[in-house]
């Protein structure tokens, strides 16, 4: 796909610090102010000061549930009546499926066959209608579309809306309101989503912060995006980062990414279950592959961060533990 920045949307147009503050009143209640956590291990193996903000910990077990809520909080009663549907691997199936029982909107889950089997229960567990689909065969958003044409459904997408990317952005507010200003947050990309926001709001509160995305290398379109500020693409990447695996940087995310981004960089899945080996092992978090990306990035020395305030997302704990134990017992 060759998107220029020019032919997305206008970066302040739709998401703005203003609106990621209008984000955290709706979540207000209903979304866990998430832990920080530190550890003097990494701090020594880094020589920086980290600030873990454990959004494994946040309802459903990731970040998606700000998005989620924020964006259904926003509805008309017309829309709420007909209903939402989204399609996803599970975090973000799973945040809906959490914030319409909660504002009784009916929610309808489009999710790969081969998603974690944790992520489908849990999101038929909180009342969605879960719809699989063969991800070689089939385009997940074109399947959504067809259904929401034919529901009458509001869609909402796992990462490329403004009420989505202002909810994620609170994650990063809360990690600078509670730790203070941070020289480097390194954040997780998958369809740019929560890079955005936390972008957005780290430069409001600490503006002298870099602001970092981390990408798995298989799964590296944002990265190159990035760096030929031109629109790339990956098809299905064979990485265990499942959250990461989105094809694509959206119309809304890729702007706002060249826009507050001050670095992409990727990691290897086999850094990755070294990073959450040690993550599950010194700081007793359980993290899912994706949630440990942009803490790999530093624990692997590919971010140097020596004498600087770090902030790092861990943005869910949401794993298969049959099938991450057998990847862990394996890592190099």
């Amino acid at each position: 796909m060759t998107l220029s920045p020019a032919e997305t949307a206008t970066p302040e147009a739709e998401t703005s610090y203003a609106a990621i503050e209008q984000a955290a009143l709706r979540l207000n209640g209903h979304a866990h102010l998430t832990p920080v956590m530190t550890s003097r291990t990494v701090n020594d193996r880094t020589g920086a000061e980290v600030f873990f903000k454990c959004e494994n910990f946040q309802r459903t077990g990731s970040f998606k549930f700000r998005g989620a809520y924020s964006a259904l909080s926003k509805l008309t009663p017309e829309q709420r009546q007909q209903g939402v549907l989204t399609f996803s691997s599970g975090n973000h199936a799973q945040a809906i499926a959490l914030a319409g029982k909660l504002l009784n909107i009916p929610t309808a889950i489009v999710m790969p066959q081969d998603a974690p089997a944790v992520k489908q229960a849990a999101t038929s567990g909180y009342g969605a209608e879960v719809i699989l689909y063969d991800r070689a065969s089939t385009k997940r958003e074109e399947l959504c579309q067809q259904i929401a044409e034919e529901r009458g459904a509001v869609i909402i997408p796992p990462y490329d809306h403004p009420d989505v990317i202002a909810g994620q952005g609170t994650a990063a507010k809360e990690l600078i309101e509670q730790v203070g200003s941070l020289d480097v947050l390194l954040v997780c990309c998958g369809g740019g989503g929560l890079l955005s926001g936390c972008a957005i709001a780290a430069h409001a509160l600490s503006p002298h912060c870099r602001v970092i995305g981390v990408e798995p290398a298989a799964g590296d379109d944002a990265t190159r995006s990035f760096y030929s500020r031109t629109l790339q693409t990956v098809h299905n990447p064979n990485t265990i980062a499942d959250g990461a695996r989105t094809p694509f940087l959206g119309k809304y995310t890729f702007p706002l990414v060249l826009h507050h981004v001050q670095d992409m960089v990727t990691v290897t899945d086999e850094a990755l279950l070294r990073s959450m080996a040690f993550l599950w092992e010194r700081l007793k978090i359980v993290v899912e592959p994706t949630g440990a990306l942009a803490a790999t990035a530093l624990l692997e020395g590919i971010i140097k961060a020596s004498g600087n305030r770090v902030g790092v997302i861990i943005s869910g704990g949401n794993v298969d533990l049959t099938k991450m134990a057998s990847l862990l017992a394996i890592a190099p």
